[in-house]
């Protein structure tokens, strides 16, 4: 699994002029699976999102998680981290999940995510989402799970 984890400040994501999912201030993380991943892979990102260190303490040295500041995470599904972009000009999705199994992870992951003490907003999977973030910092990560 992939995500790019964005330090954020209010973010929403919209379907069909509905807001599906918001958050005032915490994470931004887009996640994308691709065909070999598993549950233990879900589980391990999601460890890893919840305890990466990069909020400012009292110092202002990122030494913080986003539950030590009380922030939320907002989840949004994105096939395209696995874009394969090397030839040519159209990318090819093929290292992607068939959706079956990228939602299953997906959902695994955001409440794997959950049980690990965080308030976690999602999108909605397989939708055309119009996603709203503000960067702080700006702060983005990408996290891989593959060797």
């Amino acid at each position: 699994m992939k995500a790019i984890v964005q330090r954020s400040g209010p973010a929403a994501v919209e379907v069909d002029g509905e807001i599906v999912g918001q958050i005032e201030r915490g994470l931004l993380v887009y996640v994308g699976v691709r065909s070999e991943d598993t549950e233990q892979d879900a589980e391990l990102l999601a460890r890893k999102v919840r305890y990466l260190r990069i909020f400012p303490d009292d110092d202002g040295k990122m030494n913080m998680d986003v539950g030590d500041t009380g922030g939320e995470v907002l989840v949004v599904s994105n096939f395209t981290l696995y874009a394969d972009a090397r030839k040519g000009r159209r990318p090819s999705y093929a290292a992607a999940a068939r959706p079956e199994q990228a939602d299953r992870l997906y959902q695994h992951f955001c409440s794997h995510l959950a049980s690990l003490g965080v308030t976690v907003a999602t999108g909605r999977f397989q939708a055309m989402m119009r996603v709203r973030g503000e960067n702080d910092g700006p702060i983005n990560i990408i996290l891989v799970t593959e060797d």
